[in-house]
């Protein structure tokens, strides 16, 4: 009988806790892996997710900044505009021209101008202490956010616009 006890306690398939512990284990580890190749596939694809993304939020979030501080004043935080007094950029189609855009952040303007039907004739101070990336940044942002644009105005552009007039 001792003999038989003895067999029985080294025997650990007979004890049904340790078969219960032995299948949570396989769960475990089963579960674990998966998990791990859950991460791994998304550390990768996140890092994968392109820099141009990345990108594009920085500038979005850097413009929304330097806009909230150079532009709002008028145009108000959102984009709507003050009165009779500063046009709308949010659905403006002034927006239609980037080029225009980008030159009057820099430049300023004088003089009546059209949006959205409804004359306007307040004069827009220059900004010539906003650099070539603020601009860059300032025109995502308006673009993105009230344009309906997914992507970057990138500096080459503005330093384009900027040199050519």
């Amino acid at each position: 009988m001792r003999q038989e006890i003895r067999d029985m306690r080294y025997d650990e398939d007979n004890i049904p806790l340790i078969k219960t512990l032995k299948i949570v284990y396989k769960f475990i580890k089963q579960l674990l892996s998966k998990v791990l190749l859950l991460l791994v596939t998304v550390v990768f694809f996140t890092s994968c997710q392109s820099e141009e993304k990345i990108k594009l939020e920085q500038y979005y979030i850097g413009g929304k900044e330097l806009y909230e501080q150079n532009c709002a004043n008028c145009h108000q935080k959102d984009g709507k505009g003050f009165q009779n007094l500063y046009p709308a950029i949010a659905g403006s189609d002034y927006l239609k021209d980037k080029e225009k855009v980008i030159y009057a952040i820099k430049n300023g303007l004088s003089g009546e101008i059209l949006v959205n039907g409804k004359k306007y004739n307040q004069p827009m101070p220059a900004n010539n202490q906003l650099t070539n990336l603020d601009i860059a940044e300032i025109v995502t942002y308006i673009y993105n956010e009230w344009n309906g644009e997914t992507k970057i105005t990138e500096v080459k552009v503005v330093e384009k616009v900027l040199n050519k007039k």
